[in-house]
Formats: structure tokens, sequence, C-alpha cells
């Protein structure tokens, strides 16, 4: 490893249970991050950050200045601007050594199996039951990890699904819910910081299942900043 790429992650390679063996690993690995939204940009700010060599990222939106209070990779200079295209701004001058792949539309029934069979680790950042379903069941057809999160309010939740034969997120909930009978951050909104939280523990998860630390599988945790209580769950 060359001596400025090791000064660079040396604070991670120091911890004993990723060493070098365990930076190489991030370094040779490739996620897919689906969303660059408010999940989306934590996770792709600190993967970058860690030096995770592939980073995908999907979104087919762009960038609006509502974004702004809580979608921390863009700025008010990518207002207007695909969120792909701001994102791999973002990555660029955070770490030159990350190989971004920008795709630029929407993740669908007629593409996801060709999206995600290009990564090693699927990330699910997306706001919609539609697209959060067809994402782990294209990753339960290519036996593919996918971690996911989700964000409304003060309120958030993360799991791991489909790793080392743990359950999916059709074992947790069979079927979608109705969309139209559904708050979403639209309707009820986010406070920013919070998926800064969800997003940094999803990052953390991530980089775990790459350099195969100990992960328990079949739980979700629950999180309530408001009253600050966390709360993992066996299913």
């Amino acid at each position: 490893m060359k001596k400025d790429v090791f000064s660079r992650y040396s604070r991670q390679i120091f911890i004993d249970e990723i060493g070098l063996e365990g930076q190489r690993k991030i370094m040779n690995a490739k996620v897919l991050v689906v969303g660059a939204g408010g999940l989306g940009s934590p996770v792709i700010q600190y993967l970058a950050a860690a030096g995770v060599g592939t980073l995908g990222v999907a979104d087919f939106d762009e960038v609006e200045l509502h974004n702004l209070n809580r979608q921390i990779i863009h700025h008010e200079n990518t207002v207007g601007m695909s969120k792909v295209k701001s994102a791999e701004q973002f990555v660029s001058k955070l770490n030159h050594h990350i190989n971004f792949i920008g795709i630029d539309e929407k993740v669908s029934a007629s593409n996801a199996e060709k999206i995600l069979a290009q990564f090693d680790i699927i990330v699910d950042g997306t706001d919609n039951f539609t697209t959060r379903y067809l994402i782990n069941d294209t990753c339960v057809q290519l036996n593919k990890p996918l971690v996911y999160g989700s964000i409304l309010g003060f309120s958030g939740q993360v799991a791991v699904f489909n790793y080392k034969g743990s359950k999916n997120l059709r074992d947790l909930f069979p079927e979608p819910p109705f969309d139209e009978d559904l708050p979403d951050c639209d309707s009820l909104g986010v406070l920013g910081a919070l998926p800064g939280i969800v997003g940094s523990m999803m990052a953390n998860l991530i980089l775990k299942i790459i350099t195969e630390l100990p992960l328990h599988g079949n739980q979700i945790t629950l999180i309530d900043t408001l009253h600050w209580r966390f709360q993992t769950i066996d299913f």
C-alpha cells in the first residue's frame, strides 16, 4: 500500500479489527447506493471517506432547495443539477481514489437486475415502497446483501437483509402498504440531523460487511430521536 494511501486511511487501519487487510477489502469493494437524498448523502460521504473502491449512485431526481436541510452532499450551487452529478462532484472533491459510477435513472423492474448485479452490496436509501420492495426482491434473486434504512420526522429504522442466509424485507413486512395511505417526508417533514444519524449507522454496517466483522442478522433497530430511544428487535 502506498505511503499516501496508508496515511489517508491510517486511523481506521490502526483499528485492530480493520488493519491493512480490512482496508484492502474496503478499497476493493463495490457498493451501490440507491437514492442520493437524505439517507444516501451520509452513506455516500462516509463510504467515500473510508475509501470504498467503487461507489455507485443511482438516482433520477434533481437537487432542490428544500433538500439542503438534510441532503448534505448537495449545496446551493448544485440546485437544479441531477443528484447523481452533484454526488459525483462531491465524491471527486473528497476522495479522488474513488471509482464513481453514476446511474442517472430510476431503478425499475426493467433495469434493476442489470444495475444491481454490478455491485457487492446494495444500499436502500429510497423513499417509496415500490422501489424498496423491488430492490429487496432483486437482492434476493441475485443473493446480494441489502442495507436498509428509513426516516420520518424524528424516527428511523436500520437493518441488514439477505446477508449470509439472513431474512429479507418480506420476511419482516410481507407486502408493501398502500403508498397513498402513508405519510412521508414531503407531508410531515424530517429533522435534518436524523438522516445523518441513520445514514451513519447504515455506513457503519456496510463497512462491517465489507471487512467481515461480526454482524447480527435478523434484527431491525428502531430509532426515536425525539425521546432518544434506540431499540433492536429480532425477527
